[in-house]
């Protein structure tokens, strides 16, 4: 007897061990990766991001913000510059990361000035209430929280300045 109510405590233990770790992982935050993969907005981003091979760097331990242009954003780019920018890879990853600062910053932690990009450039910020601005670009929806970072989305694809 003592025995068969060791091993069904054992087996609850085990049960709830187990559904307790499931529940954890559910709602775990998601990395900047996954986050930008199920934000509907950013769906072009997403695959340009996975283009570029910065999917892994958005799964890093980060801190990262990314300013995301939105699908919108990338519709106002002429299609002859996105057809550029699939056909050569380094500028790709150059735009790309043009968007990524290596912190994280809430919205509400936004300082005007510049910030240097994981690019390598400096991009401008600024803040008005609850308006932020990324060089030209508005956020459109801010803090997208991820586990290495967050997301803000963007009206603009903002391009690096060209070398000299």
């Amino acid at each position: 007897m003592f025995r068969r109510y060791a091993l069904q405590s054992a087996l609850a233990l085990v049960a709830v061990t187990t559904l307790g770790a499931c529940a954890t992982n559910a709602s775990a935050p998601q990395t900047l990766a996954d986050t930008v993969a199920k934000t509907a907005s950013l769906k072009t981003f997403n695959t340009l991001v996975a283009e570029a091979g910065m999917t892994e760097t958005l799964r890093a331990a980060g801190p990262y913000t990314v300013f995301a242009p939105s699908d919108a954003a990338f519709k106002a780019v002429p299609a002859k510059t996105l057809d550029a920018l699939k056909a050569d890879k380094a500028m790709l990853k150059s735009v790309i990361s043009y968007h990524i600062v290596p912190s994280r910053m809430a919205s509400k932690d936004v300082k005007p000035g510049n910030v240097k990009t994981l690019q390598g450039a400096n991009i401008a910020l600024a803040r008005a209430g609850t308006f932020v601005t990324v060089e030209e670009a508005m956020v459109e929806q801010a803090d997208i929280a991820a586990s290495n970072g967050v997301i803000h989305v963007v009206d603009t694809v903002l391009m690096p300045p060209k070398k000299k």
